[in-house]
């Protein structure tokens, strides 16, 4: 497969991306708040949202982990003055 044939939107292993799951996220959220569910539906509903929602946090503590790889500790970064104000100083 070539980098154009890939899609932001899809996870690798073909499972959803984040942005599928929180777009599906919204959805249950509007169908549960429509009271139109029964309430099997509604628990139906629920356990999947729940499972959404934690892979969706295990996909934001991997992108953190990637983020601290390659930043690399965060004690090593440092601020520095832009050159215009040293100037002004």
């Amino acid at each position: 497969m070539t980098p154009a044939d890939e899609t932001p939107d899809k996870a690798t292993d073909g499972a959803p991306s984040l942005e599928d799951r929180l777009r599906r996220l919204e959805e249950i959220v509007r169908s549960l708040e429509s009271n139109d569910l029964e309430l099997d539906g509604a628990l139906a509903l629920f356990e999947e949202g729940v499972e959404h929602v934690r892979s969706a946090e295990d996909t934001l503590k991997n992108a953190e982990l990637r983020v601290e790889e390659l930043l690399g500790p965060l004690e090593e970064l440092t601020t520095q003055p832009l050159e215009d104000e040293e100037d002004e100083s």
